[in-house]
């Protein structure tokens, strides 16, 4: 009995060794496709003359290396025909900027992205948004009774049907959270945004940011955000390739993907209590 509780211990042993074993699965990496995130941003009380569009291209899942993508030629047109150029400022970073952009409420605007003899445009329209007006904090929340709740203020206005984009980035977190909502329950109402996390404590810092934005991007970002959250884990498949309103002009089945989207936002900076 003795030698056979020793056998049960080796081959218990040899299971646990087993379950650290590092499975690398074998993946179909499909060809590289070019990534566009124009996501300019117009914080409240500034001139929003500085903006940034950031180029890159697909890479294999296991990949930790995202490639950047340089020699590019791109530039956005305003409705009234003005024409900003982005350009990279630091080689191979693909990150291009502008100095000298002008945003305006309800202007629409032109992205193009112009890359080995190809075009890319997309058009949207710069939506302003209401003004945070206050931040309470509740630490008896969540399912346990036990989390920090943050919830964001806001008043929306009654005239038009309004669609809000929110970024949470706490100081602990290295991955921003985002949600959205639209007004269609609380238009021209006060409403606010939620935000809670487990992990949080006293002293720590989070930014929020909320974005006017325009019906098309909330059902975009609404896609990502619900693909993210996902409970099929890391390997959970979309059910279709999430397409943004990037278009290519010369060859349409080369689409790009990302999301050219153009907002006034509001921006509070809490500390947790």
């Amino acid at each position: 009995m003795k030698k056979f509780n020793y056998i049960i211990a080796i081959l218990f042993a040899l299971l646990l060794t087993s379950c650290e074993d590092v499975v690398q699965v074998d993946l179909d990496t499909a060809a590289p496709r070019l990534v566009i995130s124009g996501s300019l941003q117009w914080q409240k009380g500034t001139p929003g003359n500085e903006q940034k569009i950031k180029l890159s291209t697909t890479t294999g899942y296991y990949d930790t290396n995202i490639p950047t993508v340089s020699g590019a030629l791109v530039f956005v047109t305003n409705s009234d025909n003005v024409t900003f150029n982005f350009s990279e400022e630091e080689a191979n970073s693909g990150l291009y900027v502008c100095h000298t952009f002008i945003p305006e409420i309800d202007k629409t605007y032109v992205l193009t992205v112009i890359l080995n003899g190809e075009t890319y445009t997309a058009t949207e329209t710069l939506k302003s948004v209401s003004p945070i007006t206050a931040v309470t904090q509740n630490n008896e929340g969540g399912f346990s009774g036990n989390d920090i709740e943050i919830k964001t203020f806001f008043t929306d206005p009654g005239d038009a049907n309004n669609y809000y984009l929110f970024r949470y980035k706490a100081s602990g977190n290295a991955i921003s959270f985002y949600d959205v909502s639209d007004d269609e329950f609380f238009q021209g109402n006060e409403f606010f945004g939620y935000y809670t996390d487990e992990d949080m404590a006293s002293g720590d810092t989070l930014d929020i940011t909320i974005y006017g934005v325009s019906k098309r991007y909330f059902e975009y970002m609404s896609k990502l955000i619900l693909i993210s959250g996902g409970s099929n884990g890391p390997f959970s498949t979309p059910p279709a390739t999430v397409r943004g309103n990037i278009i290519n002009q010369t060859h349409p089945d080369n689409y790009a993907l990302g999301y050219f989207n153009v907002s006034e936002t509001d921006v509070r900076h809490y500390t947790i209590q």
